[in-house]
């Protein structure tokens, strides 16, 4: 073999080695095999990768039997972004109900939990957590993902999470810097802009960054948002004074001094897709500073992977990203590999089965105004659901219907929708809401009703008519209490359903 062929070789193994691509399937694809003999090195899962625990862990031993050293990401945030359950809803509430518990400890207890179990299902990169700060609460894509709004709380909850969840000997990913709490777009869905001076963001969304630094945490995200206070012309992802001249430089030259894995957040986002394209942005991307590109949220096919090797391969060959910038990063992600099967070696982590479900129950807030008498008898549930959260994915249920239909048999629900309001309007909605429930006690559960002028309206209107109503906000509670009684979970986890249906029924 010629030195020009190694070096091609090596150039090609390295292309691979910092993707982090998606597949269909609950089984391995041959094609993703073949990938993995020739330089792939981390694969990510999603909600359609996943069935049960046993076949999860079938699939990544799969994986490893090909290459033992794979890392093997997932976006398992528990609460509302949920992978492991995705179709049943998440055993663990998720950050703002641990943020307004306000424990650290239990923080750390219920990542540790949740490590452990992905642990244990071959799962060794955690997407996770979100140390973004709810500064705006009309945000439509973070909102209770976040601990909260306050720097300081977000901060101690995620160095407390990314110590619970590497104790595990899962690696946290720290995400999505450097904060995507104060936009009102979803960079699903195009770019947002945040106008915060640098002072600002040092004092507000980089103060939970440089704490899961300073907690050891192994990776750390990108977001796809236009911050002009560092780069006027590139999103975060694709700009080198955000990853290199923020993220990486040292503290005395105003920097995290960051030297861990940083990740993109999915390359097919809009935000990067419908500007740049995938290609195109990966390689701006690794020449910023990124070492791993995450895509395969939507595209989840070998003709990705290869697109994007190929655009890796010939921006280095063009002199458009510097082979040395792409060693480096394919030599991070075999780092972080090595350290995972170390770490993964010597824990164990006893099991804590519980933990979520007393955790949401140290969440909920009630307010009453004294009159409301639990319920005893079937209910009728009223759902005011608004468009789903693209991260959260249409199949994880969320609600108290299941949980109060195994309390009370016989309880039924209805659910009521932006659409529906918009076109036979909010009084008419609740007409007929109230013509369903008929003569049954009703418990109206919403979802940052503060955001949806539709809800809070039919909402009003429905505590009106029937002032026993019993309200469930399962989102950011900025709105103010309606009701009898009005519980807030913070969050829609299944865990959180149930500790509201328990407290609308006990005595």
């Amino acid at each position: 073999m010629t030195t020009l062929t190694r070096s091609a070789d090596t150039l090609t193994r390295d292309a691979l080695a910092v993707l982090q691509p998606g597949f269909t399937g609950t089984t391995a694809p041959d094609w993703l095999l073949r990938r993995l003999g020739e330089g792939l090195a981390s694969v990510g899962l999603f909600g359609r990768n996943v069935a049960d625990p046993a076949q999860l862990a079938a699939l990544t031993r799969r994986l490893r039997s090909e290459r033992d050293d794979i890392l093997v990401a997932v976006d398992e945030e528990g609460g509302d972004v949920t992978r492991l359950e995705v179709r049943g809803g998440s055993s663990f509430p998720g950050n703002l109900a641990l943020g307004a518990v306000d424990d650290t400890e239990l923080t750390r207890d219920v990542a540790r939990e949740l490590g452990r179990r992905l642990a244990e299902c071959g799962i060794n990169l955690n997407w996770a957590p979100s140390a973004d700060v709810n500064s705006n609460p009309g945000n439509p894509v973070i909102g209770v993902r976040s601990f909260g709004a306050d720097p300081q709380l977000v901060a101690r909850h995620t160095a407390a999470y990314v110590d619970g969840l590497q104790s595990a000997g899962v690696a946290a990913c720290t995400k999505h810097f450097p904060g995507h709490g104060d936009t009102a777009v979803d960079s699903h869905h195009d770019l947002p802009r945040i106008a915060a001076d640098l002072p600002t963001l040092q004092e507000r969304e980089l103060v939970p960054f440089r704490a899961a630094i300073a907690a050891g945490t192994k990776a750390v995200m990108s977001a796809h948002i236009l911050l002009p206070a560092l780069d006027g012309s590139h999103p975060a992802t694709l700009s080198p004074a955000a990853l290199h001249g923020l993220l990486r430089a040292p503290e005395t030259d105003g920097g995290l001094g960051f030297d861990g894995l940083i990740v993109t957040d999915g390359m097919e986002m809009r935000a990067i897709a419908a500007t740049y394209g995938i290609e195109r942005g990966s390689v701006l991307a690794v020449a910023a500073g990124a070492d791993a590109i995450c895509v395969g949220g939507g595209l989840a096919d070998e003709d990705t992977v290869l697109r994007l090797r190929d655009a890796l391969v010939r921006a280095v060959r063009d002199g458009e990203l510097s082979e040395k910038r792409l060693a480096d990063a394919a030599a991070r992600v075999r780092a972080l590999a090595r350290w995972t099967r170390s770490a993964g070696a010597a824990v164990g982590t006893a099991p804590a089965p519980g933990i979520g479900l007393a955790a949401a129950r140290r969440a909920l807030r009630r307010t009453t105004d004294g009159t409301f008498e639990p319920l005893t008898t079937a209910s009728y549930v009223a759902a005011f659901t608004p468009l789903a959260n693209i991260a959260v994915g249409d199949d994880t249920p969320w609600g108290v219907a299941a949980e109060l239909t195994r309390l009370l048999p016989g309880t039924e629900t209805g659910t009521y929708t932006g659409e529906l309001a918009a076109t036979d309007g909010p009084r008419a909605l609740v007409d007929g809401l109230l013509r369903a429930a008929a003569d049954r006690r009703i418990v109206a559960v919403v979802r940052d009703v503060h955001r949806h002028p539709w809800m809070a309206e039919a909402l009003d209107t429905l505590v009106t008519a029937r002032p026993n109503t019993a309200v469930v906000e399962m989102g950011v509670p900025q709105a103010p209490p309606r009701g009898a009684l009005h519980l807030a979970t913070h969050g829609a986890a299944r865990v959180c359903g149930q500790a509201a249906a328990e407290a609308l029924t006990e005595r």
